[in-house]
């Protein structure tokens, strides 16, 4: 095997490793994407979303970000980041941490909106100094919060799957190795060329 290819190779440990921490992450957050949900059995925003679920998931998102962003930190520290496998991995690894980043302000503006959101009143109890709801507001801050959180999840998402798309570089990375290890095996020094009997004669 040609030097230049040797060094091209991540060794196939630091790459088993890696594959574990991107797919663990992967699962993360497409976990946390499938579970955080705002609307109910019946696929309404609650009549009083609870701010304080709606700004877990912002703290969660968060916290899943960066440790996307410290995964991707790592593998930019190592050496292995400047062979052609681990650049496309880097990218990939630079992508799910932009991604993902982006999902917190979305889950932190529908809770903010679920405390701007309007109480639900009876107009015709005297006793309730609220005003009755405003359903042009209402129907405005709800979209709002369905669009907001939406989006978040679908940030987690993708951040998923920029992951699994990595982790399926260096497992194809690991393919190529197996493939070419047999023949490298096989290769040695080159014979010497054969010698002709009794020499050169004029």
């Amino acid at each position: 095997m040609k030097p230049d290819f040797q060094r091209d190779l991540i060794p196939r440990d630091d790459a088993l490793h890696l594959i574990g921490a991107l797919n663990a992450m992967k699962d993360k957050l497409h976990d946390a994407a499938q579970r955080w949900e705002l609307l109910d059995e019946n696929g309404h925003v609650p009549a009083a979303p609870s701010y304080t679920a709606l700004l877990q998931h912002a703290t969660d998102a968060q916290d899943l970000s960066r440790d996307v962003l410290r995964l991707a930190d790592a593998f930019a520290r190592s050496p292995h980041h400047t062979t052609r496998t681990g650049r496309t991995v880097l990218k990939q690894l630079a992508s799910a941490a932009t991604i993902s980043s982006h999902a917190a302000p979305h889950f932190i503006e529908t809770a903010e909106n679920a405390l701007a959101l309007p109480r639900t009143t009876d107009p015709t109890d005297p006793t309730d100094p609220t005003d009755p709801t405003d359903p042009t507001d209402r129907h405005y801050l709800t979209n709002r919060m369905v669009i907001d959180h939406a989006s978040a999840r679908a940030f987690l998402r993708r951040a998923s799957e920029s992951l699994r798309d990595a982790a399926k570089e260096l497992d194809d990375h690991l393919g190529v190795q197996r493939f070419l290890a047999p023949l490298t095996r096989r290769e040695g020094p080159p014979e010497p060329p054969p010698s002709r009997p009794g020499g050169l004669h004029r």
